[in-house]
């Protein structure tokens, strides 16, 4: 995961270099950032298990599409990480159970500037699920697992949508944001394989040029 987080960043580095000269002509402008996730899920009302939020990180590419001065377009390429966790006891001891979601994201924005510097963002976002990690953890071990990608219970693409506030100045942006899943991760509803939507808080820092 490491290695995917370092070429990911090389990559929007690489696109950010190559993009600065043009977006000064076109009125295109192309940013980064990067942050934190807060992430849960929601549940069916009849779900057995209970869960708590988890931190993960996030980090993304944009592009802002001007149409009118307070409108524009902003397409987005992001990887995010999601899950959750809960804990409770077993045989007496203590535990604590973590799943971990990664995913690579594309929304799609709509941003209207009421007044200078600040944005209202809403819109959809496709969600490609690249990899599920499960970590149990008691008092004395610590269990880590690799979910396999070809598991009939995981949606590999899942549709859902994004609101946030955006506040910039200069070239600096700060970007607060929720997205939640439209479609279920498509679990069969047991406790050992839960159905579910996620549901991420974000807060984010980047840079536009």
């Amino acid at each position: 995961m490491k290695q995917f987080i370092i070429l990911t960043a090389c990559a929007l580095s690489f696109t950010a270099a190559s993009a600065q000269d043009a977006s000064k002509t076109t009125g295109i402008r192309i940013g980064l950032r990067a942050g934190a996730n807060l992430s849960n899920v929601t549940k069916d009302a009849d779900a057995d298990f209970s869960t708590g939020s988890k931190i993960g990180i996030n980090a993304a590419a944009f592009l802002e599409l001007p149409l009118a001065s307070v409108f524009s377009i902003q397409p987005e390429l992001q990887f995010s990480q999601k899950g959750f966790k809960n804990s409770g006891t077993f045989l007496g001891n203590a535990y604590e159970y973590k799943q971990t979601t990664n995913f690579i994201e594309i929304p799609v924005l709509a941003k209207i500037k009421p007044v200078k510097n600040f944005g209202i963002l809403v819109g959809p976002q496709f969600s490609f699920l690249t990899s599920t990690t499960t970590n149990f953890t008691t008092a004395n071990a610590s269990y880590e697992s690799q979910v396999k990608q070809d598991n009939d219970n995981l949606r590999k693409n899942i549709l859902g949508g994004v609101v946030g506030l955006e506040a910039n100045a200069a070239n600096f942006v700060v970007s607060l944001r929720y997205n939640v899943d439209f479609q279920t991760n498509n679990g069969d509803g047991t406790s050992s394989t839960p159905k579910y939507k996620n549901q991420v808080t974000s807060l984010s820092v980047g840079f536009i040029f």
